[in-house]
């Protein structure tokens, strides 16, 4: 009798290859892992690369709340052309001398754009405005708006300002940059935004994710890798990394199983999801508090 291929529930993190969509990479772990249940939580552009989560089989149930955990960028930004996109992977649509622009220029404008802002998603975005993907509709040459909505960019440093000549000949600067930043926030706006402060234009040229909530670089494989070797973060592991622990007993363990809405410690009020496990490190559930009981988000026991 032939032994069923059994793939464990838990998280992989994928060090993404530039080129790739965030779907390309659920693609190809379906056919690593033999499962269709693999999601992944929170995007990553075609041209950036680095740390993308994906969740397999019962793990796929953690993937929206980790999608809202913090993030971390390394990239370049250039001054002194804008693109179509944002970023590197567009037509340019104007160019400027940045050369005149001085680090003093450079810093004020970055600390404009440091704390909770408000910001203009890439109009070639995913974002939906009345239903229609954004990209679809700027593909069709339609006039549309998106609104500002809020971010928060916890840190935003310049650790290199480069000269460079672009391949029009313009004097461009290329700084290079790490952004820590809530879910949601656009590192090509930041871009962006930042040329259009200085006056000059702005787009990404590179973009490498480091960090999505706990899990790092340290923690990324490969797809080649993962194709010699997959590498499951057991669930329990993940979900212990990810959020507040509380552990609860055999009799509240069971009761919260069963569907009862337990009382839970005052110190979990407004943490939002909070990992319960049992004994024996048995995880159960993700819940949130309401009204002082656990409300119940995903049961896993």
């Amino acid at each position: 009798m032939t032994q069923k291929h059994t793939v464990p529930d838990g998280l992989v993190i994928v060090d993404k290859p530039s080129g790739f969509t965030s779907h390309d990479v659920v693609a190809k772990m379906r056919g690593i892992a033999r499962t269709r249940r693999v999601g992944h939580a929170g995007t990553l552009d075609p041209m950036a690369t680095g740390v993308l989560v994906l969740g397999v089989e019962r793990a796929t149930k953690l993937l929206g709340h980790l999608a809202l955990t913090e993030k971390e960028y390394l990239g370049t930004i250039r001054l002194g052309q804008n693109t179509v996109t944002d970023d590197a992977e567009g037509e340019i649509t104007s160019s400027a001398d940045a050369s005149a622009v001085t680090r003093e220029a450079v810093d004020a404008g970055v600390a404009k754009l440091t704390g909770d802002i408000m910001q203009v998603p890439s109009k070639v975005s995913a974002i939906k405005i009345d239903g229609v993907r954004s990209y679809k509709r700027a593909r069709e040459g339609e006039e549309f708006d998106i609104p500002a909505r809020p971010v928060t960019v916890s840190s935003f440093s310049v650790y290199d300002v480069r000269e460079a000549v672009a391949e029009d000949g313009t004097a461009v600067l290329d700084l290079v940059v790490s952004v820590v930043c809530s879910s949601g926030t656009y590192i090509r706006a930041l871009a962006r935004d930042l040329g259009a402060d200085l006056g000059v234009g702005g787009h990404l040229t590179a973009l490498r994710r480091t960090r999505v909530g706990p899990y790092g670089l340290d923690a990324a494989r490969t797809l080649d890798r993962l194709q010699e070797e997959l590498t499951v973060m057991p669930i329990a592991e993940a979900a212990a990394a990810a959020f507040p622990r509380w552990d609860v007993d055999e009799r509240r363990a069971r009761l919260l199983t069963n569907g009862v809405r337990l009382e839970m410690p005052e110190q979990y009020a407004g943490a939002g999801a909070v990992a319960v496990f049992g004994p024996e490190g048995r995880f159960l559930a993700l819940v949130e508090e309401h009204r002082g009981k656990a409300k119940s988000l995903a049961v896993f026991a």
